[in-house]
């Protein structure tokens, strides 16, 4: 199909721009700096045309071509060993690891930040949607998302604009997929108003035999547009609002964000895993940030080099849309394909059947040369390869920031220590950082295709992805932004040992990581030393726990005007259990059995929640990170008899001991020792709350003992619905629920 379009004024022929080398061009506006304006002319030998400027500038900007942190991100590939588990890694659409039975699992978190402050709910839905088909060209099944969400204080005007439109989307584009959401995070802190970060995670599962990969290869192959018509939202939508700093001034230029249409989506899903089956694909690329310019260019520089396109049959929605607009647009529920000839009648007839748009763009060729006519006019003729992997790669400055040794120095050891527990436990159970999270995860569907085993409140979600053998995985994502300004290299250690916590808490294995990079204007040293030490801290923790990264996303200029958001590596672990029916739950099962602390415990409050909930606090360091104790807890917890399992991260024991009580109704009658304050809010590191049937105490103590792990008993749990910490507390449930889950309804109804 032929899309019905019009040329309108003068086009700007490759012709044209031979003839017209000083023409002046509009580089700046479209983000890109002098120097790269005169690499571009350099490599084409002549000035770009309109549509290879748009090109360009899209590809090579911060959020397509990781310009910035590609001499950093390189540490991953070079530090970390090859990987037997690892099929697919970094450089695809996504990273895929071998589950075991023949089974192979695809996951990746990406951000949507930008656009879910100018439009919250079409930038989270669009940033689900978007992940999801990075998953689905990989050849997977969809099968559960997750969404790691940070806003401004809890009670700012501009958060109850933002977070309920943010949720919505989220649920509204997850539910209509059928997908449940399985995890995630809402975090507050005032660094985050006005740049509310929102990640999104998806996980999909095929047999090993099946992995797509995105490559036009084959001369004479066909490169066929299929899925949703193309219109002018989005353009310039993720590309450009994740690359500069987003204040006051740039509101005007604010691009269009994304549209989302989450059925037209579900039916993309089934028509590409049919097409899968029936063996009719080459190659397969998503459009996301940057549309056509991306996987045109990606498609054509991974495969044989050479590809030709008349971009006037692309279907639009509008008629009077430019070339360059047609090339930058992001609309979405769209994908690129490449087929052999003889297969194209049977890849358009399976579109048909499910009513998907499917039109043949132009074919593979030989030229090495991505080439695209309008309406028989060339505009673009480009090697590939220089749009989608020869952007500029800078080593932009790096400054351990000036307040870094004073913010160190301010150590929580000044603020006052409560008396009454009691009363704090209340306070802390209540506040914005702790309370329940069921406002937010009720308007998620967590159940939908029934396989999930667990969801949140749980630790790590998880699905089943075998019903015969009952094979399942694992999934957790977390980062603590708090730990991360105080000390980046130990902070990124800090978020992948929670997350890999979370995961063994359920009983799996954890086998990979994929990581979100959350932070402010790569142009700002202070800021670029924060990412090169998470980064540097990341992948020598990967190291230790030998966990591959299987890929990720880099979030730059998270920022407004001078201000960036606290630096937030949010780190995804996978783990697989080999009978999800073994899977360990969170909350306490049954009165009588025994109640323990696995882990040793300090006093450690640097960046903790108490010190910035009771005292809005941040100083110090962070908890100390010790990967070989986290290694040996996570063997602790897969030994397959523990009745209940929490790991201890932020509001430490006592929040802990708050949700496991409340997951069931079930009461605790626990005692502690040395200084109840410490003993109860400390956040130390490679710590869990576990329980046992009476007769398994001393099993547990004996393979704790065999890996090192401290082992403390504190107590049983209890059919009388309270918590009561011996001479130090006593709280009934229904108080403690009261408390809990009342702050985010009294803030968002």
């Amino acid at each position: 199909m032929t899309g019905d379009t019009k040329v309108i004024g003068t086009l700007d022929t490759v012709e044209r721009a031979a003839d017209s080398p000083d023409e002046p061009q509009p580089f700046a506006d479209l983000g890109l700096a002098a120097d790269e304006y005169a690499t571009i002319r350099d490599l084409l030998g002549r000035r770009p045309t309109a549509a290879e400027l748009a090109i360009y500038s899209v590809m090579w900007s911060e959020h397509c071509s990781y310009k910035s942190s590609k001499v950093h991100l390189r540490q991953f590939g070079e530090k970390l060993p090859p990987s037997d588990r690892l099929l697919v890694g970094i450089g695809e659409n996504a990273g895929v690891v071998d589950a075991g039975d023949g089974w192979a699992v695809t996951f990746k978190v990406e951000s949507h930040n930008h656009p879910s402050y100018v439009e919250p709910y079409q930038g989270a839905a669009t940033g689900v949607g978007g992940i999801v088909r990075d998953i689905l060209a990989m050849g997977a099944r969809p099968v559960a998302v997750m969404d790691p969400l940070r806003f401004g204080p809890a009670d700012a005007p501009d958060t109850a604009r933002v977070l309920p439109g943010v949720v919505a989307g989220v649920g509204g584009y997850g539910n209509c997929l059928g997908l449940p959401n399985i995890g995630g995070e809402v975090v507050f802190d005032p660094s985050y108003a006005g740049n509310p970060l929102v990640n999104a995670l998806c996980v999909g599962v095929m047999r090993t035999g099946d992995i797509q990969r995105a490559f036009a290869s084959g001369p004479g192959n066909k490169v066929i547009l299929f899925g949703a018509k193309t219109g002018r939202d989005g353009i310039g939508g993720v590309s450009v609002l994740a690359s500069a700093t987003f204040d006051d001034a740039r509101q005007s230029k604010r691009p269009s964000v994304q549209v989302g249409d989450p059925f037209a989506e579900k039916v993309l899903i089934e028509c590409c895993l049919e097409l899968y089956a029936a063996g009719l694909v080459v190659g397969i690329q998503d459009l996301g940030g940057a549309g056509l310019s991306c996987a045109l260019t990606e498609l054509a520089s991974a495969g044989d080099g050479g590809m030709h396109v008349d971009l006037e049959r692309v279907p639009l929605r509008e008629a009077s849309m430019s070339p360059e607009e047609v090339l930058a647009s992001e609309s979405q529920e769209r994908m690129c394909a490449v087929v052999s000839p003889e297969k194209v009648a049977d890849f358009l007839a399976v579109c048909e059947r499910w009513e998907v748009l499917a039109t043949v763009l132009g074919e593979v060729t030989t030229t090495g040369r991505l080439e695209v006519d309008w309406h028989g006019e060339r505009i673009v003729d480009v090697p590939p390869r220089t749009v989608a992997h020869s952007g500029p790669v800078y080593r932009r400055p790096i400054a351990r920031p000036a307040d870094q040794d004073a913010l160190v120095a301010d150590t929580p050891a000044r603020l006052p220590r409560p008396d009454d527990l009691r009363a704090l436990l209340l306070r802390m159970v209540a506040s914005p950082g702790l309370c329940s999270r069921a406002w937010v995860t009720d308007q998620y569907d967590r159940y939908v295709q029934g396989n999930t085993v667990l969801a949140q409140p749980e630790d790590a979600g998880v699905v089943r992805i075998d019903e015969a053998t009952g094979r399942g995985v694992a999934l957790a994502t977390d980062g603590n932004g708090r730990y991360t300004r105080l000390d980046p290299y130990a902070g990124a250690q800090l978020a992948l040992a929670e997350a890999y916590r979370n995961v063994a808490a359920t009983g799996a294995e954890p086998i990979a990581v994929t990581n979100c990079l959350n932070f402010g204007s790569p142009e700002d040293p202070g800021v670029m030393w924060q990412f090169s030490e998470a980064v540097r801290g990341l992948a020598d923790g990967c190291l230790t726990l030998g966990t591959p990264v299987t890929g990720g996303n880099v979030s730059f200029y998270n920022q407004t005007g001078s201000t960036p958001i606290l630096p937030t590596p949010v780190v995804g672990v996978l783990g697989i259990l080999a009978d999800v029916a073994k899977r360990t739950p969170m909350g306490f099962g049954a009165a009588g059995d025994v109640v323990l602390l696995l882990g040793a415990t300090g006093d450690d409050f640097g960046g903790s929640e108490w010190a910035y909930a009771e005292h809005g606090h941040l100083g110090g360091t962070p908890p100390p990170v010790d990967l070989a104790a986290e290694q040996a807890l996570a063997a602790v917890l897969r030994c397959g008899f523990l009745r209940s399992a929490h790991d201890l991260s932020d509001g430490g024991l006592a929040q802990a001991l708050v949700e496991s009580c409340l997951r069931r109704d079930l009461g605790a009658a626990v005692a502690v020792t040395g200084d109840p304050f410490v003993a109860l809010f400390s956040e130390s590191t490679a710590r869990a709350l576990v329980t046992v049937a009476p007769g398994d105490a001393d099993r547990l103590a004996a393979v704790a003992g065999e890996h090192g792990v401290p082992l403390t008993r504190l107590g049983t749990v209890t059919a009388e619905p309270t918590l009561a910490v011996d001479g130090v507390l006593a709280v009934g449930l229904a108080e403690l629920r009261d408390a809990s889950e009342s702050t985010l309804p009294r803030l968002f109804d």
